[in-house]
């Protein structure tokens, strides 16, 4: 750590430690605080704006900022995707089939009318049309990225001064709409439709915390697979006090294994289409990657010593912590004091923006999935990744689960949309509405 003219620089190994401290101490505000978990606020949420919330006091009263690295957060999106896919089966992705083009063709219709609504309303608000479409789907479902990728082009080429500015507060301010809407509108969905969870416990749908599995293990990947509890140093496993599943070294060891093979492997197909002219975020290509072998691979035989770890608690235990790490660094780093670019008709579009999804969300992605358990976890991560990002819609949807019950459902077909139609489909609009502003 380094501070230099009131600036502190954060190394990537101390951002990952604080990081996870952030983690604990949103494990303890949801604890401490019934509304959090009443309205399924995710733990990485509650601790990371908090945390960014005092960052933010510092600058606006000592002028401190601080930069944090962010090389090791990239890593763990990477993981948690690569685990997302390893638990993905084919029989999944074809029941899912219906719901994922469902899903996809809503996805169109709210990126084509977040462009068509932010240029109308920068039109009526006297600012140069291009500004409209860099607070569409360039800042919000773009993110913060997309909004550094394609900002030099829009100040230089349409007019829009201090559009890399404009641009980073608009994705700052989706990101944490988007991280604070989706679980209440599941809740909403859930309690007003009366929906439960298939196979769910009665305490689970009740939402009652107390039934979930110990160690908080995640839910998300594989929400079937039981709670696991870590093997103790004398190398004999505990008992798990829920009696959840146990993970030894020998799990653990193979699953990291698994997940590391996964990524070089998807590193290796994201080079090789990136020299064909198409360029993917390596979480992506590690997603495919971990579905193809979780499905394609032999079963070994029983003398084999090493089994590909898909849906094991060992794979559930890596998901959770690398999404929770992942989500508290990238909150906890918000800067707050970016939003002030956001005054007046700025930050009508941005509000006007969020209510189109949330009346997209409820009228038509609710319902024509089916008005289920799942398409109410889906809903979740619809406001998660439309607003903020795939890994808040994660988060989203894995706060809801640990609360009503599982859907493994909804973690097959929204990553699939998110993670990956998105892109492709944004590197096409973007282009195809600045040729006409």
């Amino acid at each position: 750590m380094n501070l230099l003219n009131g600036q502190i620089e954060v190394r990537s190994f101390l951002t990952v430690t604080l990081g996870i401290l952030v983690l604990f101490l949103g494990k303890a505000l949801n604890k401490r605080f019934a509304f959090l978990r009443e309205f399924t606020i995710p733990e990485p949420v509650s601790g990371g704006l908090l945390v960014a919330s005092v960052i933010a006091l510092l600058h606006l009263a000592f002028g401190l900022e601080i930069s944090f690295g962010m090389r090791a957060r990239d890593l763990l999106l990477v993981y948690f995707f690569t685990t997302v896919g390893m638990n993905a089966s084919f029989a999944d992705l074809r029941r899912g089939g219906r719901s994922l083009v469902v899903l996809l063709v809503l996805t169109i219709v709210l990126m084509l009318a977040q462009n068509l609504l932010g240029l109308t309303l920068a039109r009526s608000g006297g600012l140069p049309p291009a500004t409209g479409l860099l607070m569409g789907t360039v800042s919000l479902i773009g993110g913060h990225g997309t909004t550094i990728a394609w900002a030099p082009k829009f100040a230089d080429d349409y007019g829009v001064a201090n559009a890399m500015e404009i641009g980073i507060a608009a994705a700052t301010f989706g990101l944490i709409i988007a991280s604070a809407s989706g679980g209440p509108i599941a809740r909403y969905l859930i309690q007003r439709h009366r929906l439960v969870a298939p196979g769910a416990s009665p305490a689970t749908e009740r939402g009652d915390l107390s039934s979930r599995p110990p160690n908080g293990a995640a839910l998300a990947s594989a929400p079937a697979v039981p709670a696991a509890a870590v093997s103790s140093p004398g190398g004999q496993p505990p008992q798990a006090s829920g009696g959840g599943a146990l993970i030894d070294s020998h799990d653990f060891l193979g699953a990291v294994l698994a997940i590391n093979i996964c990524i070089i492997l998807g590193s290796l197909l994201q080079e090789l289409l990136r020299e064909r002219g198409l360029f993917l975020p390596l979480f992506v290509p590690c997603l495919i990657v971990g579905i193809l072998l979780s499905n394609l691979l032999p079963k070994p035989g029983p003398k084999f010593p090493f089994r590909w770890p898909s849906r094991t608690p060992a794979i559930d235990l890596i998901a959770e912590i690398s999404l929770g790490a992942f989500l508290a660094m990238s909150l906890m780093t918000i800067q707050f004091w970016t939003l002030v670019d956001l005054a007046g008709p700025l930050l009508l579009i941005l509000i006007a923006q969020f209510l189109l999804a949330l009346l997209i969300n409820l009228f038509l992605v609710f319902p024509l999935l089916g008005g289920t358990y799942d398409a109410a976890v889906i809903a979740a991560g619809f406001s998660g990744f439309t607003l903020g990002s795939t890994p808040t819609a994660m988060a989203n949807m894995t706060a809801v689960t640990q609360k009503f019950g599982p859907s493994p459902k909804a973690f097959i077909v929204l990553p699939l949309v998110s993670a990956f139609f998105i892109d492709l489909l944004n590197a096409v609009l973007i282009p195809f509405f600045l040729h006409r502003v």
